[in-house]
């Protein structure tokens, strides 16, 4: 073959070889490939989520994340088979879309999200806390009050007597108001006995140690015995084993905390139970005392009671007899604003003058033994919340509780004992802002509105002043102000909870609703008891509240 046949034989197409498909033809399958496969992954990560947009914010991420390096890969390596430009302008808009979506994603963010799905996002994402809205500044306060339309006077309060009696009322737990957040005494007969029986009503009353009106380190002399009852002999230490810490979930320091303290017992349900009878709304803000109680009573076959005017020599004994006791107190985390918090007790040690407690959020110390807390900073830190308590106990105990509990086993002589304790705090320091406070709570509980009004006032004006998310958890002053007809004083803590991320504290709709129905403003109080409603729909409160309004 002569060296031109040798050319023209090599230029002679294959029959088998198949010319390339055209450049557009490629990119237009390409563009189809990855439409379908972000649809499929879409698909993938939103319905298994449905209902849970804080999830999805992982998910989505991941996969956005994941189709993004796809994409710029694939574009890459397959630049040959594109048009000419397709793989710089894919590579651009992939860098476009990021920007946006990102400028979009912190505006959502900061205006629509909720305070959980927040939470979610910076688990992923810590830098997005630098988007979170703005709180109020470390030292910002409760209003002050525009008026001081109450009768009584401060100087009344101080010197007046609160008259506390003999108890004889039997330990039944009382019928709790949610309107209220108050407890009311059960009815003179009580309830035929059940599965789980109720103390029993006829048992004397014990003499209560007698409360000091100032912060104290009480000690405890081994061998002591208190009320002549040998049960409530106090050693200088005692430790309750057996208890299960608990890591709790985004604000979810009551669930975790009741769930700690009935582990005690065996129980081993996660928080997540208590959670959903408590929380029905992931962002409820808050857990009150009394709802815990229910879920103990409805929800385990255990029991629970809850009392505010608590003092040490009570929680040391119910520890001292292998009885648990979660309190509810205030807490200043590092690098953080005050908050409310619930903490499960599980020893005291008088030798180095400290409670042991197991923290939710901080954990159970070291070899679980339980964090310490001196007994003046634990009773400055409790006294926030009126020294409340929440004891869980078998029916097997319930004499030794109501021996423990004196004078306490009555919840109008709780409410007694507690504003009699304010009352001589505020005699050696009357600017404290939470003894105030501590007194119109306990007036309140005992329906002396006018009184609680007046204290209600004074703790508002002190300085140093209360921490401004005190009414996230706390509701007596709704209730005083709303009963003695000062409407725009409950509007006025209302509206700045709202704006503070109080929308989440279904109490604050419901108040504001209140106060709308007595203004004959039928229409805002429906929106504001739907409101309440939408956040807890177990609030019965606000539930018979819409009930009764006119149609």
């Amino acid at each position: 073959m002569t060296q031109q046949d040798q050319l023209e034989f090599n230029h002679i197409p294959d029959a088998d070889v198949l010319p390339p498909p055209p450049r557009a033809l490629m990119t237009l399958v390409l563009a189809v490939f990855t439409l379908l496969i972000l649809g499929i992954g879409g698909a993938l990560v939103y319905l298994p989520n449905r209902g849970s947009l804080a999830n999805l914010f992982e998910g989505g991420l991941r996969f956005a994340l994941i189709a993004t390096f796809v994409i710029a890969i694939g574009s890459v390596l397959a630049r040959k088979l594109l048009l000419r430009r397709t793989a710089p302008i894919l590579l651009t808009l992939l860098v476009l879309g990021w920007i946006v979506g990102s400028i979009a994603f912190i505006a959502v963010y900061r205006s629509q999200l909720a305070p959980g799905q927040r939470e979610v996002a910076k688990n992923v994402l810590p830098f997005m806390s630098a988007f979170d809205p703005p709180l109020p500044p470390p030292d910002a306060a409760l209003p002050t009050p525009s008026s001081g339309d109450s009768a009584i006077s401060a100087d009344a309060l101080l010197s007046g007597s609160f008259g506390l009696a003999t108890a004889t009322a039997p330990i039944i737990e009382a019928t709790v108001s949610q309107a209220e957040g108050q407890i009311v005494l059960p009815s003179a007969t009580p309830p035929p006995p059940t599965a789980t029986a109720t103390l029993e009503p006829t048992l004397p009353a014990t003499t209560q140690p007698t409360l000091q009106p100032a912060v104290q380190n009480p000690t405890s002399i081994p061998g002591q015995t208190l009320a002549g009852n040998p049960a409530l002999q106090l050693p200088v230490f005692a430790s309750l084993g057996g208890i299960k810490p608990v890591k709790q979930t985004w604000n979810n320091c009551g669930p975790a905390n009741i769930t700690m303290a009935l582990s005690f017992y065996g129980w081993s349900s996660g928080q997540e139970v208590a959670q959903a009878y408590v929380r029905p709304s992931t962002e409820d803000k808050n857990v009150n005392p009394w709802e815990l109680v229910a879920f103990v009573r409805e929800q385990t076959g255990f029991q629970a009671l809850t009392r505010i005017g608590g003092n040490m020599t009570v929680l040391k004994q119910f520890i001292a007899n292998q009885i648990p006791v979660v309190v509810e107190s205030g807490y200043l985390y590092e690098g953080s604003d005050w908050l409310g918090h619930y903490k499960t007790l599980v020893g005291y040690d008088d030798t180095r003058g400290v409670f042991l407690f197991y923290d939710s959020w901080l954990g159970p110390g070291e070899n679980g033994n339980g964090l310490p807390i001196s007994y003046s900073d634990f009773d400055a830190n409790w006294a926030y919340f009126n020294r409340t308590f929440i004891a869980v106990y078998t029916a097997a105990d319930e004499s030794l509780v109501r021996a423990i509990l004196g004078d306490l086993a009555d919840p109008n002589q709780a409410a007694e004992i507690a504003a009699e304790t304010a009352q001589a705090e505020l005699q050696i320091n009357r600017q404290n802002a939470v003894s105030w406070f501590n007194l119109g709570t306990a007036l309140t509980r005992l329906g002396r509105y006018e009184e609680a009004a007046t204290a209600f006032d004074q703790s508002r004006r002190q300085n140093p002043p209360l921490p401004w998310r005190m009414t996230w958890y706390q509701f007596a002053p709704f209730e005083a102000y709303y009963n003695v007809g000062r409407y725009d004083e409950v509007l006025s803590l209302a509206e700045a909870n709202l704006s503070n991320s109080g929308e989440y504290v279904e109490e604050m709709h419901y108040w504001q609703g209140r106060v709308f129905e007595a203004q004959g403003n039928v229409n805002g109080a429906r929106a504001a008891f739907q409101r309440a409603l939408g956040h807890n729909s177990r609030y019965t409160a606000a539930r018979e509240a819409l009930e009764s309004l006119p149609a």
